[in-house]
C-alpha cells in the first residue's frame, strides 16, 4: 500500500501506518480500536461521520 485510497480498510491503514490514527481522531471517529469501525473504508466511516473523504486522503497520504 503506497497511497491510501477511499476503499481501504481502516484497520489495514492504521496497522500499517499508525501516525495516520489522529486524522481519524480528528474527523470524530473515536472507535478506532472498535472491530466494526477497523473493518469500514474510509469512505464508509467518512459518510457516518459526515466527514470530507477527499480531505481525510490527503491528510493520510501527505505523512506516509
Amino acid at each position: 500500500m503506497d497511497k491510501v485510497t477511499k476503499f481501504d480498510i481502516i484497520g489495514d491503514v492504521l496497522d500499517k501506518y499508525p501516525q495516520t490514527a489522529q486524522f481519524f481522531l480528528e474527523m470524530g471517529m473515536h472507535c478506532l480500536g472498535c472491530p466494526s469501525a477497523r473493518g469500514e473504508t474510509i469512505e464508509q466511516a467518512c459518510m457516518v461521520h459526515s466527514a470530507d473523504c477527499d480531505a481525510l486522503i490527503e491528510k493520510i497520504n501527505s505523512v506516509i
